[in-house]
C-alpha cells in the first residue's frame, strides 16, 4: 500500500494519468427514499447539503457530506432489480468511512437497531474496523482514522 499523497496534491500516473485530487463522492440508488434518508442522516450522522425532486427522471436526490466534504449522492428512482449480495461480486464491494473510534461509532449505529459485525483489526494496517448494512443491504465499512 503506498501512501496517500499530501493535501492538495494531484496523484496521477508520472506518465501521462489523470491529476486525481482526491475521492470526491460516491452515489447510492435505494429502494425506499424516506427510509435511507433516516438511515444516512439519523443514524450514521451525514448532513443533507442538497435535496431536489427531479421531474424529468421522476427522481429525489440528496446530496449528503461530513465533515468538511460532499461524500454521498442518494438517489431513489422507483423500482430497480436488486444488486448481487455476494461480497465478492464484480463491482463497488463497500463504502468506508473514517473514524475516530471504531467502538463508539459502532455502538451508536447499533444503538439505531442496525447489526455491526464485531470489530476487527487490519492486519497490513493495524487499524480497527467493521461493517454493516444500509436498509438495502449496501454493505459499509466504519475504518479507524
Amino acid at each position: 500500500m503506498s501512501p496517500s499523497p499530501a493535501a492538495g496534491a494531484a496523484t496521477g500516473a508520472g506518465s501521462g494519468g489523470p491529476a486525481l485530487l482526491g475521492f470526491h463522492h460516491a452515489a447510492v440508488i435505494c429502494s425506499d427514499y424516506e427510509r435511507s434518508k433516516r438511515f444516512y442522516v439519523e443514524t450514521l450522522g451525514l448532513e443533507p447539503l442538497a435535496e431536489a425532486w427531479r421531474p424529468e427522471s421522476c427522481s429525489w436526490k440528496l446530496d449528503l457530506g461530513a465533515g468538511a466534504g460532499y461524500i454521498v449522492e442518494l438517489f431513489w428512482f422507483g423500482e430497480r432489480p436488486p444488486r448481487p449480495d455476494r461480497p465478492e461480486a464484480l463491482g463497488l464491494r463497500h463504502l468506508a468511512f473514517a473514524v475516530a473510534d471504531v467502538e463508539a461509532s459502532a455502538a451508536a449505529i447499533e444503538s439505531s437497531g442496525v447489526a455491526v459485525e464485531p470489530v476487527r483489526v487490519d492486519p497490513g494496517t493495524g487499524k480497527r474496523f467493521t461493517f454493516f448494512k444500509d436498509p438495502d443491504g449496501l454493505p459499509l465499512e466504519l475504518y479507524e482514522a
